[in-house]
């Protein structure tokens, strides 16, 4: 049995996958914004999965101090996480920018996985394989620093490719500074049948259980135990080349520089 945490895991591949998780046997931290929709979660996942191992958090990521709250009390639950997989992930939003006046795409995609996974280390580094299953997408362009430090405003579309990106880069750098830590960036598929997809694009090109079938997988096969610092391109089916600033070591310099600014140089 390991300790599963799911972000953004009370609706689309975030919830299927946690439902697959469970059902496994596995012990389930949810997270979700709404209070309401997480205990109904919680409650499904109960009876799916038919054990009691399933423990919820609220906390909204596009509040950084909400995300060092939820950080807290899931220290006072657990003694260690197995595995972390950072689903949660926003495209369409009504509010353009968080409190911070950072947009709401690298807020949320970005900079709160970012703020969780450091805070939950001392966790992680309590299990003996832990991993970091975070989720980019095919979407990936060059990050603006201005946008990331809220400067400079732009599309949802170059916004949300610029976070997957700014994630990827991320990611990589942590397989390299975290030895301890199996970290595998991944594409889960383009235009899975999720909310999220619809609500952007309103289409679909694939199932859901395509990106939860590679998230499972990711998140408990051996295969992948020396997979650390490694993009998985779902599209293909396969291990695959990011996009080249994910090698870049000057510009993930910078962006790991500038985070830890926004972020008051405290992860």
């Amino acid at each position: 049995m390991k300790t599963i945490l799911v972000t953004g895991s009370t609706d689309g591949i975030g919830k299927l996958t946690a439902i697959a998780l469970a059902k496994n046997g596995n012990r389930i931290l949810l997270h979700g914004r709404n209070p309401k929709k997480l205990e109904k979660t919680i409650t499904e996942l109960k009876e799916a999965a038919n054990h009691e191992k399933i423990i919820g958090f609220v906390s909204d990521l596009s509040d950084f101090e909400s995300i060092r709250h939820m950080v807290g009390e899931i220290s006072k639950e657990v003694s260690a996480i197995d595995v972390l997989i950072n689903n949660a992930g926003i495209y369409v939003s009504p509010n353009r920018v968080n409190s911070n006046q950072l947009d709401m795409r690298f807020a949320v995609n970005y900079f709160a996985p970012y703020l969780l996974t450091y805070g939950l280390i001392p966790l992680l580094e309590k299990s003996s394989a832990p991993r970091i299953i975070n989720l980019s997408s095919a979407a990936q362009s060059p990050v603006s620093f201005n946008a990331l430090m809220g400067k400079e405003l732009l599309t949802e579309q170059k916004a949300y490719a610029q976070s997957k990106l700014a994630l990827t880069m991320w990611s990589f750098y942590l397989a390299k500074t975290k030895k301890s830590l199996n970290v595998i960036a991944v594409n889960p598929g383009s235009l899975l049948n999720t909310k999220m997809a619809q609500e952007a694009f309103g289409q679909h090109w694939s199932p859901a259980s395509k990106g939860v079938e590679i998230l499972c997988d990711l998140a408990l096969s051996d295969v992948y135990n020396q997979s650390s610092g490694q993009y998985f391109d779902n599209d293909k089916g396969s291990f695959g080349e990011a996009h080249p600033d994910a090698y870049d070591k000057g510009k993930i310099t910078r962006l790991i520089s500038e985070t830890n600014k926004i972020l008051g140089n405290r992860p």
